[in-house]
């Protein structure tokens, strides 16, 4: 045996499986199956070429080339058999990607593992319903935002058409000088300023907490002093109303955060409350610390409760309520109070919750400590 010989053994064989690779060109382009029988018949070539390198090369006896081609081209039936036994489970596995695609398209949810395939593609049809499910509550999630801003427009455009058209009856009897008290309507036409400027002042915090622009200048915040403020502040409301605020420090609390922004979310808390609490009732206000850490005020109103389907929608964008105890329409507010007071304690990496107490509701506002 010399190098030549092998040599030319080894050429024949590279020639019969380019050629055998040229010729299933386009078969390869088809499909997986038909790249399988080309790699299958590829080899097959080669190796019968080989051996008869071989025997021109007089590496092997001479005579029995017949009987060697034979077996080779046996081994390459059955390898044959094998590449499209694989074919047709490709095919079955490409079938059901396919599908698991399909119904991801059209919005639908792709069934449950397929056992019938490779562990690989169990995998990806799991992680293709997985974002066809993650797909699905985005698309709820839009829709309910959707809504949500829909009603908002709507409600908005009510409250701000009330009192604009109440500001253009007035003006138009003050110019006319049908106004019998001109100074009343002075006062009427303030009030509604005031309930005006006081939706723009939401509207434009709800915009600004939902594109994350919350002050994120933190301080130690004490929240002892931060409800003795924002009670000072809401005395007069809770006292037209003829409402009592009780405040009670269970243990002093600080907490890391914006004092400007934790006060108008406490005092969204709390002016709602009082809004709803019935005459001669009691707002309590409580200041504390939970088992995990936390600085906590909780307020309880008096407002007779809420159903058990309507507490999860309360901090909502626009909610308002139920129909049996809407919110006072000198509120001058279009709902957005609590979704305010939830943008920024989340903000703060905190949370606020609400949960009935027989007479009323009790709010809890939670703040990571300082």
């Amino acid at each position: 045996m010399t190098w030549a010989n092998v040599g030319a053994a080894l050429f024949w064989a590279a020639t019969a499986a380019l050629g055998a690779w040229l010729a299933t060109w386009p078969l390869r382009r088809r499909s997986v199956a038909g790249l399988i029988f080309s790699v299958t018949l590829v080899g097959t070539s080669a190796s019968t070429a080989a051996l008869l390198g071989a025997v021109h090369s007089m590496l092997l006896p001479m005579g029995h080339e017949v009987e060697l081609v034979i077996l080779t081209l046996a081994a390459g039936g059955l390898a044959l058999l094998g590449a499209g036994a694989a074919a047709r489970r490709l095919s079955h596995e490409h079938r059901s990607v396919q599908a698991a695609l399909a119904d991801l398209a059209d919005g639908r949810t792709p069934p449950a593992d397929d056992m019938t395939v490779t562990r690989d593609i169990q995998n990806l049809r799991r992680q293709l319903r997985e974002t066809a499910l993650a797909l699905h509550e985005s698309r709820d999630r839009e829709r309910a935002l959707e809504t949500s801003r829909r009603e908002l427009v709507t409600w908005v455009s009510h409250d701000l058409r009330t009192p604009l058209a109440g500001l253009r009856a007035m003006t138009e009897a003050l110019e006319d000088d049908l106004a019998e008290d001109p100074a009343q309507f002075y006062k009427q036409m303030s009030i509604s300023v005031q309930r005006l400027t006081g939706m723009v002042d939401d509207l434009f915090d709800l915009s600004r907490i939902q594109s994350g622009n919350v002050a994120r200048l933190v301080e130690p915040v004490s929240l002892d002093d931060l409800v003795s403020h924002c009670l000072g502040a809401l005395a007069p409301l809770a006292a037209a109303r003829l409402v009592q605020l009780d405040c009670r420090v269970e243990q002093p609390a600080v907490v890391r955060g914006n004092a400007p922004e934790l006060n108008r979310a406490l005092t969204n808390l709390v002016a709602n409350a009082i809004r709803h609490t019935r005459e001669d009732g009691i707002v309590e206000v409580r200041v504390g610390t939970s088992p995990s850490g936390f600085g906590t005020v909780c307020v309880r109103d008096e407002c007779g409760g809420m159903s058990p389907d309507v507490l999860p929608r309360v901090f909502d964008v626009g909610f308002r309520g139920e129909l049996s105890r809407p919110m006072s329409v000198d509120a001058g507010r279009a709902g957005l109070g609590l979704a305010i007071t939830r943008g920024i304690v989340e903000a703060h990496d905190g949370t606020v919750d609400v949960e009935n107490t027989g007479v009323g509701c009790e709010f809890r506002m939670q703040l990571p400590a300082a």
